[in-house]
């Protein structure tokens, strides 16, 4: 009956909670995916590699998680998801750095 419950409590939730719910498994998806991309490119390569696809997800999964967390007050976990996101961005721009220096 405790299932049931949940179920019926997470249908009649306001659309805003649901929404903001939405973003966090969102979020979470688009984060996690950055994990197959890796492998799946390391696979064809045959030695590990840090496609720049893998930074995009960690840079956006990171700033929608660090969002969602804001909106829940969760300080704790803001300093988590806050911390990382430069560190994405800045391997980003090391990227597209030293690409235009080959050239």
């Amino acid at each position: 009956m405790g299932t049931l419950t949940h179920l019926y409590h997470y249908a009649v939730q306001h659309p805003y909670d649901v929404t903001w719910n939405g973003l966090g498994f969102l979020a979470q998806a688009i984060f996690g995916v950055r994990f197959i991309i890796q492998w799946l490119k390391s696979e064809q390569e045959g030695h590990s590699v840090v496609p720049l696809a893998f930074w995009y997800c960690s840079l956006v999964g990171g700033i929608m998680n660090l969002v969602y967390v804001v909106h829940l007050l969760a300080w704790p976990l803001m300093l988590g998801a806050a911390a990382p996101v430069p560190i994405y961005a800045r391997n980003i721009w090391m990227i597209y750095r030293d690409r235009r220096a080959a050239r």
